[in-house]
């Protein structure tokens, strides 16, 4: 049996801004494999285009936000921070503290394939979204929307140095002290094909110096250097 889907107006409660143009927001949550495989195609539009202007305004909130809070940071950290504040991971989980999953449109294919739960995809329909609120709303509604779920996620991104390249810190740091450069392999592989999980242990070719796990190898080895860098 079909699970119906929940209102979109279930969905404007959730982020708690009432769209006066809906159609907007039904584009911000069609996936371009609901376009593809149904009838009046035509008439139908998925949210690729909005996705597009939502990752810019996303990228100048989180430079305004960033500017104002630190104002004598030099330019390079500031790039740094807002690469951690708005990378594929963290709005993945911004789309998922709103539920944004269950309330997009697919195709059969993409979501038998467990799109709903892909963070790829989550990430692309919450720059969408954004992207929608801004066309509807304006700047400031975007603005007061994203800015409590930055700084939240700040917290945490200063908190385990997570603007900071932990691989490259690392090299440097085994470098300094003559020691061989870091090594990865990736120690374990577990959940299903749409939403793998990778654990990568690093060495210096004798010594396990740490380990750390992700939903892609690369974050997985940045893991596992923070956690040596730590441990060093």
């Amino acid at each position: 049996m079909t699970v119906p889907m929940p209102a979109q107006s279930e969905f404007e409660k959730l982020l708690g801004i009432h769209f006066s143009k809906p159609r907007l927001l039904t584009i911000a949550l069609t996936h371009s494999s609901f376009v593809n495989e149904y009838d009046g195609a035509d008439e139908l539009h998925d949210n690729e285009r909005l996705e597009f202007l939502g990752d810019a305004v996303l990228d100048l909130v989180a430079a305004d936000l960033l500017y104002n809070r630190y104002p004598h940071m030099a330019e390079g950290s500031l790039t740094q921070m807002r690469a951690a504040l708005v990378k594929t991971e963290s709005l993945a989980k911004f789309a998922e503290q709103v539920q944004l999953g269950d309330f997009l449109r697919f195709g059969v294919g993409e979501e038998r394939s467990g799109g709903r739960e892909r963070q790829s995809t989550l990430c692309h329909a919450f720059e969408a979204v954004i992207g929608a609120i801004y066309l509807d709303r304006g700047l400031a509604v975007v603005a007061q929307f994203l800015k409590p779920l930055l700084l939240e996620l700040l917290d945490e991104v200063l908190d385990k140095r997570l603007h900071l390249d932990a691989r490259s810190e690392l090299q440097e740091r085994l470098q300094a002290r003559r020691q061989p450069p870091p090594q990865y392999r990736v120690s374990e592989t577990s959940g299903p094909e749409h939403d793998k999980r990778f654990r990568v242990e690093v060495g210096n070719g004798v010594d396990v110096l740490g380990s750390g796990e992700g939903k892609s190898k690369r974050a997985a080895a940045q893991a596992a250097a923070r956690d040596a860098l730590l441990r060093l």
